[in-house]
């Protein structure tokens, strides 16, 4: 099984991910018990994987409650595009590899 290229962030890594690039990077906010986060999961793994155009990222918003908030995250899965260390766009739910990928490709 291949390694995984999504990455884990928590509250004192995120600021680093947001400001390393100027590709897109799509934050997955999620929670280990939630059912379509576990859905959503082997998906982003996918596309981190098949999509070298943009960084995915995670934040489990039980350990990272600030981050959450600062966010105004109410629902999970909640996924942010952000580009050039701003919030582009917002989503919510679950999606394919390639409907994340048409929304990615427009931050290019």
């Amino acid at each position: 099984m291949a390694i995984s290229n999504v990455i884990k962030t928590d509250e004192v890594g995120f600021d680093k991910i947001i400001n390393s690039t100027s590709k897109p990077i799509l934050v997955d906010f999620y929670a280990d018990w939630c059912g379509p986060c576990k859905t959503l999961a082997p998906i982003l793994d996918q596309l981190s994987k098949d999509y070298k155009n943009a960084l995915v990222a995670k934040v489990n918003v039980d350990d990272n409650q600030d981050l959450a908030a600062k966010f105004g995250i109410r629902s999970i899965p909640t996924l942010i595009i952000f580009k050039n260390a701003k919030q582009v766009e917002t989503l919510n739910g679950v999606f394919t590899a390639s409907e994340l990928q048409k929304k990615l490709e427009v931050y290019e």
